[in-house]
């Protein structure tokens, strides 16, 4: 059995400080507000799902307590709908989507509400102070590492420069800044209780950004060495990101209608879906494997893939994977990507699927891919195939 996106909205990311344009607002409240854009965008179809799947990666705090259930009573869906909050770090929107299909395709849901949500305006990242994150019991390669710092140790493994680096942020930007008035079909602009607008732009985007001030801004982090030098087990490598080229933190939420029907007005089959767990010592490297099996599970090459939205989890990532693998930069992350429109953790991965949605009917393509890694190994890729 088939699952067809019927299909995905997205927040405008705000921001991820107390002025942001989204700070003020809850985060079941995106939810809900992205679920009444898909009741009069869907009509029915939307009322009454089977489940509502979450990601988020802070469950604490203002994002505690069960978020997808407390979106779902938020929301007025129905009781007999099911909710599963799930982390899987910054791939738990795409996982979400995934699992939705799963359902759909087994036969076990009709429709199914998948996205993700992450306000870190009120939950900042490593909110939940896990004691992972600072367990020594574990052998160094295993240990939990910053991202930033996993970056970069990267960059030095890979061979990757800081003149590479500072090219990826600028195309990032120039394409986000291009497509502001564009690419935005799934974007929903969203409002304050009182009906005011809160916030209907993508708000990090730095139009003015130049070659000369990215060359000329300082690595942001070089601190992270001495305080994780356990967990290195005495590496050493130069800092070369800066935070230019690293993804602002945002507030954001997506939600995507998955259905095992094409019905009228669906935008895309999803073709396959794929999981990879990877050395938690190369950390963002796992999307890159999920991505090659994803292909080899579809049938599908790189050069048939119409549009790709790649997370830009840091700069290293995308400058590998358009170094290593045989793609056309000019299909990828068309309208900029995270390193200048933010990365809202467990809503990025549902975010770029409707992204990509968006994408591909700009192109009037066919294939899109969306690849998203995380730290400590984990990844995950999807190919959807555009309906005309």
């Amino acid at each position: 059995m088939d699952a067809y996106l019927i299909d995905a909205v997205r927040t405008p990311r705000g921001k991820a400080r107390p002025d942001g344009g989204l700070a003020s607002l809850s985060p079941q409240e995106l939810v809900r507000q992205l679920h009444a854009a898909l009741l009069q965008r869907q009509g029915a179809a939307a009322a009454t799902p089977d489940a509502l799947l979450l990601g988020c990666v802070g469950q604490v705090g203002s994002q505690g307590g069960h978020l997808a259930l407390v979106a779902k009573l938020h929301a007025g869906l129905p009781d007999a709908t099911s909710a599963l909050t799930l982390n899987n770090y910054c791939v738990s929107g795409l996982t979400a989507i995934g699992q939705a299909a799963a359902l759909v395709q087994s036969g076990q849901a009709e429709r199914v509400l998948a996205g993700g949500v992450e306000m870190m305006s009120q939950v900042g990242f490593m909110a939940d102070r896990a004691s992972y994150y600072g367990d020594m019991s574990f052998p160094p390669r295993t240990r939990y590492l910053p991202v930033a710092l996993a970056a970069d140790r990267l960059a030095a493994a890979e061979g990757v420069g800081r003149a590479d680096l500072d090219a990826a942020a600028l195309v990032s930007q120039q394409r986000a800044a291009q497509a502001l008035a564009g690419l935005q079909r799934s974007r929903i602009a969203i409002t304050r209780t009182d009906g005011s607008l809160a916030l209907a732009h993508d708000e990090c985007v730095r139009g003015q950004t130049t070659a000369e001030g990215l060359a000329a801004m300082a690595p942001a982090f070089a601190g992270l060495a001495s305080d994780c030098a356990a967990a290195l087990d005495g590496q050493q490598f130069p800092a070369l990101h800066t935070v230019s080229h690293a993804p602002p933190m945002c507030d954001g939420a997506a939600l995507a209608l998955i259905g095992h029907q094409r019905s009228a007005g669906a935008r895309a089959r999803i073709v396959a879906f794929a999981e990879a767990g990877g050395d938690p010592a190369a950390s963002l490297l796992a999307g890159l494997a999920a991505m090659d099996k994803v292909l080899a599970r579809a049938g599908l090459d790189l050069a048939q893939m119409d549009r790709i939205e790649f997370m830009e989890a840091f700069g290293v990532t995308l400058v590998k994977f358009l170094r290593d693998w045989p793609v056309d930069p000019a299909r990828v992350n068309v309208g900029g990507g995270h390193m200048a429109k933010g990365h809202p953790l467990g809503a990025s991965g549902a975010i770029l699927v409707s992204t990509l949605l968006d994408a591909l009917d700009e192109a009037d393509g066919r294939y899109g891919l969306v690849v998203c890694s995380g730290a400590s190994g984990v990844g995950a890729a999807m190919i959807v195939e555009r309906l005309p």
